[in-house]
């Protein structure tokens, strides 16, 4: 048994909670809302974020952020993206040994580009972390509180970490495997949300699975193109972290950012679309920081291109995919892997 603390209590940090104390550790949930942690200590549920699930017995919540970072000797921030640079200064001042991290986000900062283990690390001094791990895969909250059968990749640069997590985590319906890629495990979760969103424009569209299977193989060929372009293993893009992620974000009722794009399909603004989710639509932003790493590295991404006329230069959504379905001829292979 281990002493785990989840900063943020979302839906995804909270079902990482949730395998974390049926796997026997100890493990306190930080969220900022009194009243929040108050429903999930006495009746055991986070129904905000979690609707109808059931949370173990043995799993605590605190609104004290300087106990949850006494508490843990693993610490996992699950907290959007835009927030992870103030929570890991907060957690920062609050260190007093050294720990090991994970993060569960899953997105890119906008004009710093930077990859949230990155932020992570300019954020919280060498001397009081001993690793920092991504935990990602194809893996919905609300599916790994009902116990469903779910795979994710825990990757490090120190293989040692990744294993430790690997351990951590286990269990018989949440598989861990390892990787050593982090660029590309980062990548691929941050712009599959990207592609997610087209996804859900075309269905709202209704533009059918035609479009939507082009969509998810165009799309993992512009992931991979700029992903190797920034240092990452191809072949990660054919794994759970590439492929797994793509597949379940652009065809799931679960996935928030396929249904702010299948609103923004069906003629609603951005405006309207973040105020009636509710939730951070995390591919909103990334895709601002996808469309400016294509620049930065000079790899074609049209797909990327595309979504950010639609969310930011307020281009219909039907005149973006005639512009992308008119471009010039090409020869699939070729173009596959970003060749002239």
């Amino acid at each position: 048994m281990k002493k785990v603390s989840v900063i943020g209590a979302g839906s995804w940090g909270t079902a990482i909670a949730f395998v974390l104390a049926e796997n026997g550790h100890d493990c306190l949930l930080w969220a900022r809302r009194p009243e929040q942690v108050e429903e999930i200590n006495k009746q055991k549920t986070n129904e905000a974020y979690l609707a109808k699930a059931t949370l173990p017995t043995n799993l605590k919540a605190t609104a004290s952020l300087e106990e949850a970072v006494a508490h843990g000797e693993v610490l996992v921030i699950a907290v959007p993206t835009k927030a992870i640079r103030i929570i890991s200064h907060d957690v920062n001042e609050l260190l007093t040994e050294d720990k090991l991290f994970v993060h569960v986000s899953k997105g890119i900062e906008p004009d710093s580009h930077k990859r949230i283990s990155e932020m992570i690390a300019e954020e919280i001094d060498a001397e009081k972390r001993r690793g920092i791990v991504v935990l990602s895969g194809p893996s919905h909250a609300e599916e790994v509180v009902k116990r469903h059968p779910t795979t994710v990749t825990a990757a490090a640069e120190d293989e040692k970490a990744a294993k430790e997590i690997q351990d951590l985590f286990m269990s018989q319906y949440f598989r861990v495997y390892t990787n050593m890629d982090m660029i590309g495990v980062e990548i691929g979760a941050a712009l599959k949300n990207v592609i997610a969103l087209a996804a859900g424009i075309s269905d709202g569209l209704a533009y059918g699975d035609n479009a939507k299977a082009a969509l998810i193989t165009r799309g993992l060929a512009e992931i991979s193109r700029l992903g190797v372009k920034m240092g990452a293993n191809p072949l990660t893009f054919s794994g759970l972290t590439g492929l797994g992620d793509l597949i379940v974000t652009c065809t799931s009722v679960h996935s928030r950012n396929w249904k702010a794009g299948n609103m923004l399909g069906q003629g609603k603004t951005l405006e309207e679309v973040t105020e009636g989710m509710g939730m951070v639509i995390e591919g909103v932003r990334t895709t601002k920081a996808a469309y400016q790493l294509s620049q930065k590295y000079d790899v074609t991404m049209p797909l990327t291109e595309a979504l950010y006329a639609i969310l930011f230069e307020d281009v219909s959504p039907k005149v973006a995919v005639d512009q992308l379905m008119s471009r010039m001829k090409k020869q699939e292979v070729d173009d596959l892997f970003g060749m002239k």
